[in-house]
């Protein structure tokens, strides 16, 4: 089993670098990414950082192709793991001196720096020193033994995808939902559908709860659903100082049947929930907050 891990430890770091590589070099989110960066507020430039983004994903494409061409060949494993330490280092730099950033890692994510981008980062530091010293070819691997290399493979492939918060959207949020409806909700029950979303997301916006948590909110409406009677509106933001920055989902929960036609403003209840964890964070100035209109979510 060693072996074969060594063995396939240039195609899977290979397909890492050339996914965020090509990210980097080809897509047009690129430039548009580059402004949210911690990169950005360190080189001072957009342009720059762009610049940056797409020369470091055309050397990770580079260093792609040296895996899965020359793998047995120390240089490309090397380099990654080079690589890596340098990721290393410019994660925990921006964590501190942008923290509300970020990465850039692979120029479509746009969520701040947190443990996933590190893990990341070290799964190619880790992964190019073992190509470098093992200095194995990957293709016996899976011709030997194909099943092993797909089971080994299909694995590697759930452990990068969970580490990439750009792709939360297409696995995490979509099982976040699930739970909810399977396993319940403080406010679990039927939906309805009787106003516009547009209408809710009004009449939020005009809000003492909307006001108290617009600091926090650092996104448009990302998620919607109906639980017992309310409509649930999720966004994301960001929960701290600049020192202890973290990013939350930012949850609001208004009666889905108001409207601006429905006479009293209604009351809105407000959550934050840890964006790693999933776990509540306890908010004490929306508690304190004055108004009985502003309510926490139980839970």
């Amino acid at each position: 089993m060693l072996s074969l891990t060594t063995g396939l430890a240039p195609l899977v770091l290979a397909g890492l670098l050339g996914w965020t590589g090509a990210v980097k070099v080809f897509s047009r989110g690129t430039a548009q990414q580059a402004p949210k960066t911690a990169l950005a507020r360190m080189l001072r430039s957009s342009e720059r950082a762009t610049t940056v983004l797409r020369a470091t994903g055309a050397g990770e494409l580079l260093i792609a192709a040296g895996l899965l061409v020359v793998p047995a060949n120390p240089v490309p494993g090397a380099a990654a793991a080079v690589l890596g330490a340098g990721f290393l280092g410019y994660l925990g730099y921006g964590r501190v001196v942008a923290p509300e950033s970020s990465c850039g890692c692979s120029a479509s994510e746009d969520t701040p720096i947190t443990w996933r981008a590190f893990a990341r980062a070290a799964v190619v530091l880790i992964g190019g020193a073992t190509v470098a010293v093992a200095q194995d070819t990957w293709w016996p691997a899976v011709s030997e033994r194909p099943a092993g290399a797909l089971v080994l493979l299909a694995g590697a492939a759930a452990v990068l995808v969970a580490l990439s918060a750009d792709l939360d959207r297409w696995w995490l949020l979509p099982l976040r939902r699930t739970r909810l409806h399977v396993f319940g909700h403080p406010l679990l029950g039927t939906a309805t559908d009787q106003v516009p979303v547009a209408a809710s997301v009004e009449l939020l916006e005009n809000s003492l709860a909307w006001q108290a948590a617009a600091p926090v909110v650092r996104s448009a409406l990302l998620d919607h659903w109906e639980d017992d009677g309310w409509r649930i509106l999720q966004y994301s933001g960001v929960y701290g100082d600049r020192e202890n920055a973290r990013p939350v989902a930012v949850v609001f929960a208004l009666d889905a049947t108001a409207g601006r036609d429905t006479g009293d403003d209604p009351i809105v209840r407000v959550s934050y929930v840890d964006a790693d964890s999933g776990e509540a964070v306890a908010v004490d100035e929306l508690r304190a907050a004055p108004s009985r209109r502003i309510l926490p979510m139980a839970g």
